[in-house]
């Protein structure tokens, strides 16, 4: 069965270094054009210091063989450990140079795709949220890019590093100890592939304990965003017994993995030291016979460390390529989504008529239930119209096709005569305001939730906007003022506090076409007293869409639709439709006060 986009990793999908799957990290490349020339300069520098430190075993040698007596161009031994000094000083020189470069090259790159990915995110269409945890979409834009930025500041120069010390490592054996050198690649074949036969099923088992480590974190996310629900039905002891459930899952694939990756490390200890063994053996065999002499020999068993050090690193680095192609996958991924297509018409003069003409939708998450089915209506400019209907009949849906949240499947939306979908998207949205149920404000202060209408909008324009919203007397009291912080989604104001803060946003964004989600519906008398003057305000001389879930509040509208499941069944004002007794509308009413 084909993966879903948008989906993690599964534990069994393993990312090969092929051509293909390179290639994708190659799209991540891109980012660090701007920053060739540095990043180009770190790799000298990072050839010049692993080089400088393949001198060291060499000269180390010298000291050894000169202390025994053997001439060198230099004789002295206080000379060849100054030199050894010589080397290192230089050495750290180059890998300060190495780091520094490497980490200006990364954190800048990083930044930029960060916000590409944001930025494209924000311009992905509805459609794309539904599919999506915003858990999975935030660990893209944090974890995949940080697993990223390691990989381009660390992972790729210990790759290079590695392999140059490999490589001129075991080049600079073969030229100078050759009968050893050739003893000791002999035994490497068999350590190494056990080692990668190993390595594979222990990096499996890593993988299993992230999974299951990624799916107790779901639950302690689950529980925070809806911390009040848990605490409302006592649910604390069943998140915890079902926390405590994951983590032992946890636990167990854990210490599976370290059971395997104990014997794997008490092997390749074994057989590392039985192998060093083996060649210390052969060697001093060597310098026994007079065919090599201690500090060859010295030389000799530095080198090999480094050799062996590199060998053991590049299993690291293998490991950690194949995360970064998978992470590079996931950003790629939404870097090449379609985005929601803003060019359109634009026009100076926008008048808010609206016409709904045959409208067809279903969700794209499910597609099996017709949301609405041939819905027509018409609002005339300056009108103020209501739609009725139970929980589930298609109002929210409407207002979500006016905003272009999602295109229509069958018939067509038009505003001021002009099809939706022909006008620009910013220029369409700038001209719809809306004030929901449920006010969601940003964790700044009073003055930026407001002027998120309006960023460029002047003190003045942002006080006459709280004035005409009511709310202006509560922010007046608040000793910081405007500069009052609201707290995450505004919960340190309350409902109708936030209520007339979203009204204010409302009046200075200055909308032809106003869309009230029935905005006092949850609050106390006195606040929706305020909060309703505050829409009468905004409402005067703007076509506005009311969704209406408490009756009273719109009996003076212009005209009601009534739906039922996704049809318009009854049109009228308040009073036409409460004369038809056994009408849909009167039967909502007298169900509403029943009580």
């Amino acid at each position: 069965m084909a993966k879903k986009r948008g989906t993690a990793l599964e534990p069994e999908e393993k990312r090969k270094l092929n051509k293909q799957n390179l290639s994708k990290l190659g799209g991540i490349f891109r980012f660090l054009m701007p920053y060739k020339l540095a990043f180009i300069s770190g790799l000298v520098f990072l050839l010049f210091s692993s080089l400088t430190l393949l001198t060291f075993p060499f000269v180390a040698g010298k000291l050894i063989d000169t202390a025994q007596g053997t001439s060198w161009i230099v004789n002295d031994v206080n000379s060849i450990a100054l030199i050894l000094i010589g080397i290192l000083a230089v050495q750290s020189i180059f890998s300060f140079f190495r780091v520094w470069l490497f980490a200006l090259v990364s954190e800048q790159s990083m930044r930029d795709i960060r916000l590409q990915l944001y930025s494209r995110l924000v311009r992905l269409p509805m459609t794309f949220f539904d599919k999506r945890r915003t858990g999975e979409l935030i660990s893209r834009i944090t974890a995949d890019v940080s697993q990223l930025q390691d990989t381009f500041s660390t992972t790729l120069a210990e790759l290079f590093r590695q392999i140059v010390t490999l490589v001129a490592g075991i080049g600079f054996l073969l030229f100078n100890t050759p009968k050893l050198t050739l003893f000791m690649l002999g035994t490497f074949p068999v350590l190494v592939l056990i080692a990668m036969v190993f390595g594979h099923f222990i990096r499996k088992l890593s993988k299993k304990t992230q999974d299951e480590l990624a799916a107790a974190n779901v639950i302690v996310e689950e529980t925070l965003q809806s911390i009040s629900t848990v605490k409302s039905f006592v649910g604390e002891a069943y998140e915890s017994a079902r926390y405590g459930k994951g983590l032992n899952a946890v636990v167990g694939v854990a210490l599976t993995t370290a059971k395997y990756r104990g014997a794997f490390i008490s092997f390749i200890i074994f057989a590392l030291f039985g192998g060093i063994v083996a060649v210390m053996w052969y060697g001093a065999s060597l310098v026994a016979a007079g065919q090599m002499t201690v500090g060859e020999l010295v030389s000799f068993v530095l080198y090999t460390t480094f050799i062996g050090g590199s060998i053991a690193g590049l299993g690291d680095i293998y490991s950690q390529l194949q995360k970064a192609i998978g992470s590079s996958e996931r950003v790629l991924e939404i870097m090449e989504e379609e985005t929601e297509a803003e060019l359109g018409e634009t026009s100076s003069k926008f008048e808010g008529k609206i016409e709904f003409d045959s409208v067809g939708f279903r969700y794209p998450t499910r597609p099996e239930v017709e949301v609405l089915k041939h819905v027509s209506f018409r609002v005339e400019s300056g009108e103020k119209v209501a739609l009725a209907g139970h929980s589930g009949a298609g109002k929210s849906t409407i207002i979500q096709l006016l905003l272009r949240f999602y295109e229509t499947e069958k018939g067509v939306i038009r505003i001021d005569g002009r099809d939706v979908k022909d006008w620009d998207l910013k220029v369409l949205r700038s001209k719809i305001g809306v004030v929901p149920q449920e006010v969601l404000l940003f964790g700044g202060s009073i003055r930026e939730n407001i002027a998120y209408a309006k960023p460029n909008a002047t003190e003045e324009e942002i006080i006459q906007a709280a004035k005409k919203a009511n709310a202006w007397q509560f922010i007046s009291q608040f000793p910081e003022g405007l500069e009052t912080l609201v707290g995450e989604r505004g919960v340190k104001l309350s409902g109708g506090q936030r209520q007339r803060v979203a009204i204010a946003r409302a009046i200075l964004k200055d909308p032809a076409i106003l869309i009230l989600d029935e905005a006092t519906s949850s609050l106390d008398a006195e606040s929706e007293s305020l909060v309703q003057q505050a829409l009468d305000e905004l409402m005067k001389g703007r076509t506005t869409l009311i969704i209406a879930h408490r009756l009273a509040t719109i009996r003076k509208v212009d005209r009601i639709y009534a739906l039922s499941e996704g049809k318009i069944v009854e049109q009228g004002s308040h009073k036409e439709l409460l004369a038809d007794e056994g009408g849909f509308y009167a039967n909502l009413v007298r169900l509403q006060f029943a009580d």
